[in-house]
């Protein structure tokens, strides 16, 4: 389970929000000013995780304008490139007398080393926001300024691989243990570096071993694609990568995990998820073996109690027995209703709500103070687009951000950033 946190303006008195928040995006990549036409009253909502070096924060927020400039470089620069993926709304960006417009599903970059003025669209952004070391990425930092502010698109090439790995990573932390962080970590910056590289043509300069580690990465996301394929063999795999089995052998080899056991997992992991989904417990068991590849009961049925130490039926039994315990709590925030976890693992079934007042969903977690509130049940993921809690108007589709804002403003109040682990 890894850590993170979370930070809702709502949790706070409306006058102190703009200001609460201008401190946390401050603090998230580096001093900048911020401004809005929304003071008075604004929204905005972040996780933040924290992978070694690397961090990852998905966030929705009001309109906005970020100004880094020349001054604040000066006095504040902590060495970092930093990329948004727009899921929602539109953006641009102003830098060095050049200007880039924002789609959904494009990367937008920049530098802290760099002055520039960012500016969101009219309604509500979300957007997952990623910050990294300039040293974790293996491309000469000449010519990535080449390409900063640009558009790197996330509908197609590397630039898909990294959007699709962001999501799936914010979309489920909960398979993932605290050890895992800094090798995620190191997954995003061979992300972020072949996507560099391949922006300014610079593939030449990537080493060896970032070849191979993004190739892996092409080769799993294939392997998640088609788990249901009974036919999905290493014959195949190595076939639709253009290399040979021995070489695709020894790649996993270095993963610590051969690529049958890497498929087997993955299937295992699938059906797991739906034997604990509520909403699927009218399909059989068998079926749900037969839509993740495993065509006989009896030898899914053995692996599955192998790697889980029980089986599919006794796991579906007890799941829907805690989400009936759990049931939906609703707390008496504005325009919030509780959401279910609905994917697997021991806590699937809880809620997790926003909103001020008591809740009662077992299994949970809440910050103290007196705008306390925010539960979150654990489990292994929520089953929408990038949500956390469904909300009204502005709150829905709330994701997460990291860090505050810089120099000026009031001071954080105390119980305004909850922190889970899952």
């Amino acid at each position: 389970m890894l850590r993170e946190s979370v930070f809702r303006t709502t949790d706070l008195p409306p006058r102190d929000r703009f200001d609460a928040w201008a401190q946390r995006m401050g603090s998230t990549h580096a001093p900048m000013r911020l401004s809005t036409d929304r003071t008075e009253d604004y929204r905005g909502h972040q996780r933040v995780i924290e992978l070694g070096e690397v961090v990852v924060w998905p966030a929705t927020m009001d309109p906005l304008t970020f100004h880094r400039t020349a001054k604040l470089v000066r006095q504040s620069d902590p060495e970092t490139y930093h990329l948004s993926l727009l899921l929602k709304g539109e953006g641009a960006a102003v830098w060095d007398r050049r200007q880039a417009v924002y789609r959904i599903n494009d990367f937008h970059t920049n530098s802290s080393s760099r002055s520039w003025d960012v500016t969101t669209g009219a309604d509500p952004v979300t957007i997952v926001g990623v910050e990294i070391p300039r040293t974790l990425v293996a491309v000469p930092g000449n010519r990535v300024d080449r390409i900063l502010g640009g558009l790197i698109s996330g509908r197609e090439g590397s630039g898909a691989l990294l959007a699709q790995f962001l999501r799936q990573l914010i979309g489920d932390t909960g398979p993932y243990r605290p050890s895992d962080a800094p090798r995620l970590g190191t997954v995003v910056a061979d992300l972020v570096t072949v996507a560099f590289a391949h922006a300014v043509d610079a593939d030449p300069s990537l080493p060896p071993e970032t070849r191979s580690r993004t190739l892996v990465l092409h080769i799993k996301d294939h392997v998640r694609r088609h788990l249901a394929d009974p036919d999905l063999t290493p014959a195949r795999i190595a076939e639709a990568h253009h290399i040979s089995r021995s070489y695709l052998y020894r790649l996993f080899q270095d993963e610590g995990v051969g690529i049958a056991a890497y498929i087997r997992d993955q299937r295992l992991a699938g059906a797991h998820r739906d034997l604990a989904d509520p909403a699927l417990r009218t399909l059989p068991i068998h079926a749900v073996a037969a839509r993740w590849g495993f065509l006989r009961a009896a030898e899914f049925t053995r692996a599955f109690r192998t790697a889980y130490g029980l089986p599919p039926s006794e796991l579906r039994e007890r799941t829907l027995k805690m989400g009936a315990g759990a049931g939906a709590s609703r707390g008496g925030g504005r325009g919030f209703e509780a959401v279910s976890a609905r994917r697997g693992g021991g806590d699937a079934g809880a809620s997790t709500s926003r909103g001020r007042g008591q809740d009662s969903a077992p299994e949970t977690s809440c910050s103290d103070g007196p705008d306390s509130g925010l539960v979150v049940a654990r489990g292994e993921g929520w089953d929408a687009d990038l949500v956390t809690a469904r909300g009204g108007d502005r709150d829905r589709g709330a994701l997460s951000v990291q860090g505050g804002a810089a120099g000026e403003g009031r001071r954080l109040p105390t119980g305004a950033v909850r922190t889970r682990t899952r």
